[in-house]
């Protein structure tokens, strides 16, 4: 049992950057208020055509740093062949059952990159098996609250169950973003984000936070999904003018 305080929020993806492309700013805003943010990255990202594995972790370690994380790891798990097996699951049970997260974000359940589609089963049946008492993994059991896909740039899971404001934070993602030289520097396109015709990446990005923004009628936002209903106190709790 580790004497660290747990972790509020832990975003698992599958490579360097994902976090910050999709959450990157929902991240920010958390740590900026006070709560313990963490970054489990399952690879190195060492199959990837720019930069090595080496530049890549010095890399997230610069974003890590932007971002305030309490914690930002690797699971050293195989980059492009990651597979939702019984191993992958007790490397992935025992950083749970360590950093104690309250809240987990991962991909959504589909993406062009099948490392984002294994992550996602992967981490889903993971925060279930992590709670069980006679799983082989060191540690005492645990399983998070809450289980949220990060949405933003997949078009076949709109619409999001809700969008954060990031409107504070854009300009601090994009810094962070731009920590990743050797994966963003001069692209139109990375991860799910499709190119935007002549924009650049962080052109791209920028526009895609203005969407989701716009649905909650600020000027940047993040969207996420859940599979459960989400619950309202009472009806003057609700925000976002119908008009």
């Amino acid at each position: 049992m580790t004497d660290r305080p747990p972790l509020d929020i832990l975003a698992i993806m599958a490579h360097p950057d994902d976090a910050e492309l999709l959450c990157g700013g929902t991240l920010i805003k958390s740590s900026s208020r006070g709560k313990r943010v963490g970054v489990l990255d399952l690879t190195k990202g060492e199959m990837g055509s720019s930069g090595s594995a080496a530049t890549r972790a010095q890399e997230a370690a610069a974003a890590a740093a932007q971002m305030r994380l309490a914690d930002r790891r690797c699971a050293q798990l195989p980059d492009a062949a990651l597979l939702n097996d019984a191993e992958s699951r007790a490397v992935v049970a025992r950083h749970l059952r360590e950093l104690r997260p309250k809240v987990v974000v991962t991909h959504w359940k589909v993406g062009r990159h099948r490392d984002h589609r294994i992550t996602s089963e992967l981490v889903r049946d993971t925060c279930y098996l992590s709670g069980l008492r006679n799983l082989d993994v060191p540690g005492e059991p645990f399983r998070p609250l809450k289980l949220v896909y990060a949405t933003s740039f997949r078009e076949d899971a709109d619409p999001p169950t809700f969008v954060v404001d990031i409107s504070e934070h854009m300009d601090r993602k994009l810094d962070v973003l731009g920590e990743y030289s050797s994966q963003f520097e001069g692209a139109t396109q990375a991860g799910e984000v499709f190119p935007g015709g002549v924009r650049d990446l962080f052109t791209q990005v920028k526009a895609k936070a203005a969407h989701y923004g716009s649905l909650i009628r600020v000027p940047y936002g993040e969207a996420f999904r859940v599979d459960e209903v989400m619950a309202v106190k009472e009806l003057t709790d609700l925000s976002v003018s119908t008009y």
